[in-house]
């Protein structure tokens, strides 16, 4: 198995006119020809406790897992509607998600870019529509 190298990802959100953009240090590792992406989210909750996200990269399709102060998982494949969920102290509930763009553009290693566009739905209902674009850059070992 290949060893995690470190890099530093940014990850840009456009939803209903407002942008938002995260830069953090993940651990990237390639395993059964996907590549994975481990980091932890810069904000804490109310009890300080911080969400750790894997992302699964492959050619087709991205799957988010997120675990710590809220536990969601979603999956992102062009031209598909894919079941998911989100569980927070306050709430949980079942998602979908409607992707109707995904690029995946790695450049065989550990770097590259991935942006997809999706609807939202919460209770088969539409509850926005988001362009997301995730930079990766393998920091120099």
């Amino acid at each position: 198995m290949q060893e995690a190298r470190k890099a530093r990802i940014r990850l840009q959100s456009r939803h209903e006119g407002e942008s938002v953009e995260q830069e953090t240090e993940a651990e990237v590792f390639e395993r059964g020809g996907a590549l994975y992406l481990k980091y932890e989210e810069p904000e804490v909750d109310l009890q300080g406790q911080k969400t750790r996200t894997l992302l699964k990269i492959t050619p087709d399709s991205l799957k988010m897992i997120r675990h710590g102060a809220v536990e969601s998982e979603q999956t992102f494949q062009e031209g598909h509607m894919l079941p998911g969920f989100y569980r927070s102290p306050y709430t949980t509930f079942n998602l979908s998600t409607q992707t109707s763009s995904l690029k995946v553009d790695l450049d065989g290693g550990f770097s590259g870019t991935v942006a997809w566009t999706y609807d939202l739905y919460v209770y088969e209902e539409c509850t926005g529509h988001f362009d997301i674009s995730l930079h990766i850059q393998e920091e120099n070992q």
